[in-house]
């Protein structure tokens, strides 16, 4: 019994740093919630995830240190439905985020990004007014758009340099207007109207040179916020189905080791030999 009770404890550490893992994943769409993406609600799920698996694989520790058979089975009956809610949220991501990508401009090295190229759960979501509100609040907020100046040696960068730089999707949706409104460069995030004509999209009319508003209210922004949240998420789901594969062999091995404690109990308790059964005796008359 003591060397299967070793492997539990074993698989319960490992365990117990693949939680480290998933929360890790949860903290950095935390911060990218609050400084970058700014949807505030999408990383909770798996922080509670890590979470969870990081306390029933200290309570499956301690079970197998102390030979608590209640905390051993307490973490196999829990540790499947967590590995289920991890398969639910893998497969979620994936389905909220399947739609929509950035455009390849010619001779630009950003893409662009368009509000119709998405659908489904998470765009009306996020073009929900309200929600809206509170989301280009927050991309204001973090002052994104303020950091994209460069210089060169004290110069500001040009048109043809800015051009081929390589924006994420909210830098491109939110912080500059469309490629096709044909706007006259000044610097990242501030242009002209080129002679008196606006483009077609909507987005041209849409946009300011008022460094508060810049294109906050643009389809292009809401469409860069979908796009900068796909990346994300896919990044994020990638070490979840590693870690889930992982936790699927732990869970395997840690319910072979349950069941030969079990029947260790059961036919060689505490390392005695196996008992043998007795002959009845002959009744004398």
């Amino acid at each position: 019994m003591r060397n299967s009770n070793h492997l539990i404890g074993l698989v319960n550490f490992l365990t117990f740093l693949l939680s480290i893992v998933i929360l890790g994943g949860g903290i950095w769409l935390s911060s990218r919630a609050n400084n970058t993406d700014c949807l505030k609600f999408l990383q909770w799920p798996l922080i509670v995830i890590g979470a969870s698996i990081m306390v029933v694989s200290l309570a499956g520790f301690a079970g197998a240190c102390y030979r608590n058979t209640f905390l051993m089975w307490l973490y196999l009956f829990v540790m499947f439905f967590i590995i289920a809610a991890l398969i639910g949220f893998i497969i979620f991501a994936y389905a909220v985020t399947d739609k929509g990508s950035g455009r390849a401009v010619i001779n630009k090295g950003y893409l662009e990004y368009y509000l119709q190229d998405y659908s489904g759960w998470l765009k009306d979501r996020v073009v929900d007014e309200e929600y809206w509100a509170k989301i280009s609040s927050c991309i204001r907020d973090s002052k994104v758009c303020g950091k994209m100046g460069r210089t060169f040696n004290g110069v500001p960068e040009t048109y043809d340099m800015f051009s081929m730089r390589k924006l994420s999707p909210i830098e491109s949706g939110c912080c500059k207007p469309p490629t096709d409104c044909g706007f006259i460069y000044v610097n990242e995030t501030l242009w002209n109207v080129g002679g008196g004509l606006v483009g077609t999209d909507l987005d041209c009319s849409k946009w300011s040179n008022d460094q508060e508003m810049l294109c906050y209210q643009c389809d292009s922004c809401k469409a860069g916020v979908l796009g900068s949240l796909k990346k994300s998420w896919r990044k994020v789901s990638v070490i979840n189905i590693v870690v889930l594969i992982l936790l699927v062999i732990f869970y395997v091995i840690g319910c072979a080791a349950f069941r030969n404690n079990k029947r260790i109990d059961n036919d060689e308790p505490y390392g005695e030999a196996r008992m043998t059964k007795a002959q009845p005796s002959r009744i004398q008359l």
